[in-house]
């Protein structure tokens, strides 16, 4: 008899896939800092008025990052928002050396001007001195006479000279800043005795080595950019601060980091906690990398 065999089925082997959750999104890294107060003149801006790609480049990447960089700058109001708006910086602008933020419609958000009294004086310490000096009104630049320091700060700044004759009867009750536009040797003699003179009622400080600018014992860079981090909800200790010139050491010493561009004064380096290199040299990219670390 035939015995019969049953060939075996074949074996089907089945991978079993746990029932796992979904991978969730890869989360942003926590920025230490979440806002740059950013100088403009000999930080970001070269004095020859360009503006490296590079750097512009840094600041769009740190904006898209979701860091707020403020331009904090001298410059007054119409002098600095056209590099407001090429580096693309929507939010407000510190201006006027800190006596004034402003948004990018023109709305003042904070204004300390001299009282008039306070700056007559030192228009008459710069009439005996036969030293050029200007004031501002509604954003025009005015003076006493057409001088060409006058033209000098005016073409830096993209403003029109306003010659009024009388600064007494022409300033208002305020003036956001007075600005004594000399030689850089004229104006380091003159600093200390400015300083002195003036302690406690003005604060005195050079931008450029050509501008030597009084704003009221109220205003600089720091006191704005304070008023500024209390409104958008921002700690001192997430502040960045990056300058070159003297009116620039408040905020740098303010901010819970603070950053100097080399070759700044002595009391701007001694205020910061590093220094980058100068406009269109590498510093804004640097200084970019390294908040976005």
């Amino acid at each position: 008899m035939r015995s019969l065999r049953c060939s075996a089925a074949p074996r089907i082997w089945t991978t079993l896939t746990p029932n796992l959750p979904p991978t969730p999104p890869a989360t942003p890294p926590t920025l230490k800092y979440k806002l740059l107060a950013l100088d403009l003149d000999g930080t970001i801006l070269a004095m020859d008025l360009t503006l490296d790609p590079r750097d512009v480049e840094a600041v769009r990447s740190l904006v898209e990052a979701g860091i707020t960089v403020i331009a904090c700058t001298g410059r007054p109001y119409p002098g600095a928002l056209p590099w407001v708006a090429r580096l693309g910086l929507t939010g407000p602008i510190v201006c006027y050396q800190g006596a004034q933020v402003r948004t990018l419609d023109g709305e003042t958000l904070l204004d300390h001007g001299i009282a008039h009294d306070v700056a007559m004086e030192v228009v008459r310490f710069a009439r005996a001195r036969d030293l050029h000096v200007q004031a501002y009104r509604e954003d025009r630049l005015i003076v006493e006479r057409d001088r060409p320091e006058a033209h000098i700060y005016a073409d830096h700044a993209s403003m029109e000279v306003h010659v009024v004759g009388d600064l007494d009867n022409a300033m208002g009750s305020t003036t956001p800043k007075l600005v004594i536009v000399a030689l850089p040797a004229t104006l380091e003699a003159l600093l200390p005795d400015v300083r002195e003179r003036w302690k406690g009622r003005l604060n005195i400080a050079t931008s450029t080595p050509n501008y030597l600018e009084f704003t009221s014992v109220e205003s600089d860079k720091a006191s704005a950019l304070r008023f500024l981090c209390e409104r958008l909800d921002v700690s001192q200790s997430e502040v960045v601060a990056v300058g070159d010139g003297r009116n620039d050491a408040s905020m740098i010493a303010w901010a819970g980091f603070g950053v100097a561009v080399e070759g700044s004064p002595s009391e701007v380096i001694a205020a910061a906690d590093r220094t980058i290199p100068g406009p269109g040299h590498g510093g804004i990219p640097m200084l970019a990398e390294m908040l976005l670390s």
